[in-house]
């Protein structure tokens, strides 16, 4: 498959999220209810203890930086959109979908993609009020119309029994890594405590370049060298 697709056509992206509100304590009671009902059996921790995790569900989470990168001539280009107003982000990157990854060739490409960075984008556009972009609206097609590259399930070759991280990955394959600073589990505390969103769109930028490298790799050609990294402020 890889070799009938041109790395020109791919949008690759990275999602960073955050809890609604970064302490179980804060949830409002109806949303507190919801959520201790959601993992009073599901989980070995109580739903209190449970709440670090709260960021990966779209239902009491939100989206606070996607970056995304594409292959310009020998530049690939990075671009963010961040901020505390989920609904602009979430728009802005939705019209970038519509405007130039619109077309049948195009792709869109994440590590683990299509069990979290996909879905979690669609559910909180439709929270939004957002109608989906053609690239996301999955509703009535085929596997094989689906144009979501995932490097996770590439590397599984069919394997389900394992989750291999990005940056176990990277490591494997002499790729820069990406956790040099943080990693996931820091997000919501460096949202919401430090307050530092040019931290964590950093970190999401360098995911984005990791994922195009990789799938570089998976397809056995050379990496992206430094010089033709550009990113848009």
């Amino acid at each position: 498959m890889l070799d009938l697709i041109k790395k020109e056509n791919i949008l690759f992206l990275d999602v960073e999220t955050a809890a609604l509100v970064f302490e179980y304590d804060d949830l409002k009671k109806d949303v507190r209810s919801f959520w201790d009902a959601k993992f009073r059996y599901q989980t070995s921790e109580t739903p209190k203890e449970h709440y670090k995790k709260a960021g990966i569900y779209a239902e009491f989470a939100k989206v606070i930086c996607i970056s995304v990168g594409f292959f310009n001539g020998t530049e690939f280009r990075i671009k963010s959109f961040f901020g505390d107003d989920e609904k602009k982000l979430l728009s802005d990157f939705a019209a970038l979908l519509n405007k130039h990854f619109n077309k049948k060739d195009n792709r869109l490409c994440a590590h683990n993609g299509k069990e979290f960075d996909f879905p979690f984008l669609c559910r909180r556009m439709l929270v939004n009020e957002i109608k989906l972009p053609k690239m996301l609206n999955l509703a009535g097609k085929k596997p094989w119309e689906v144009p979501h590259i995932d490097t996770m399930e590439l590397w599984r070759f069919g394997d389900y029994k394992n989750f291999t991280s990005l940056s176990l990955l990277a490591s494997l394959f002499n790729i820069p890594t990406p956790k040099d600073d943080m990693d996931g589990s820091d997000v919501g505390r460096v949202y919401w405590k430090e307050k530092n969103i040019e931290r964590i769109v950093t970190y999401c930028q360098k995911d984005v370049l990791t994922v195009a490298q990789l799938l570089l790799k998976l397809m056995t050609e050379a990496l992206i060298e430094e010089k033709n990294i550009v990113i848009s402020k």
